[in-house]
């Protein structure tokens, strides 16, 4: 399994650019200059590249989600199966967040590393699925070292990935070229990206497997992981001829 820091995160490069305004940010939209979800597909598929990977089992979450429908819409040959999870087309009608999930997201940032862990703690327990406890300790440990790894300009990188969703704009033509293998999962709990975001990706994408989970939010927690991990890997396993011991899940 490879996992890696996206641009504008953790200990990937931090890109000069313009970050929204609260009011862009209200109104879905990016300022002049941004870069987009195309460019972080292309970093990933870099990566493939530069770890002479020719095609990979793809799964994101989030934001991930959408930069992997992304790569498999233009890089269908680099792409095995996509896996959604808790993601959207950007269609403005579909996936939008609640009212109080916008609230918390014009909040002034965090500036110290106890108020990040604090503000976060707090959106996770208005974002998480009542149906699978989170591990309240577990998470603080997790985001202190996003904070360390992040930190100083962590709250102005985000928001520059906040910025590529909004630049990319609709996505669901594209979304709409997707012939990989797709499995989409969605919680019929999640605040931050409705249900509906789910449910138009699915659509989107031809012969695609839409699973909705009961209970389930936008965050996933140890109860709520294995449940996931049998989806995602009975996807997976059905177009490799088994995943084998070792349940890599990339090609070589």
């Amino acid at each position: 399994m490879i996992t890696f820091d996206n641009r504008d995160s953790g200990r990937s490069s931090r890109i000069d650019g313009p970050t929204p305004t609260v009011w862009q940010k209200l109104r879905g939209q990016a300022p002049q200059g941004a870069y987009d979800l195309g460019d972080m597909a292309e970093d990933a598929v870099a990566l493939l590249d530069h770890l002479r990977i020719k095609r990979a089992h793809v799964v994101g979450m989030s934001m991930g989600g959408m930069i992997g429908q992304v790569v498999a819409a233009r890089y269908p040959e680099r792409t095995r199966t996509l896996t959604s999870i808790f993601s959207t087309t950007g269609a403005r009608k579909f996936g939008q967040p609640s009212f109080w999930a916008m609230v918390q997201f014009a909040k002034p940032p965090a500036t110290t590393r106890n108020a990040y862990v604090a503000r976060n703690l707090q959106m996770l327990g208005l974002i998480g699925g009542a149906g699978f406890p989170s591990d309240r300790e577990a998470n603080r440990a997790l985001f202190a070292r996003a904070w360390d790894r992040g930190a100083p300009d962590l709250h102005m990188a985000m928001s520059r990935q906040i910025g590529a969703i909004y630049a990319s704009g609709d996505r669901t033509a594209e979304v709409a070229t997707i012939r990989v293998p797709t499995l989409v999962i969605h919680g019929d709990r999640d605040p931050l990206v409705a249900p509906s975001g789910g449910e138009a990706t699915a659509k989107a994408i031809r012969g695609a497997r839409h699973v909705s989970v009961p209970g389930m939010g936008h965050e996933i927690s140890p109860s709520l992981a294995p449940h996931l991990a049998d989806l995602i890997l009975g996807h997976v396993g059905d177009r490799s001829g088994g995943m084998g011991s070792s349940g890599r899940a990339a090609e070589d």
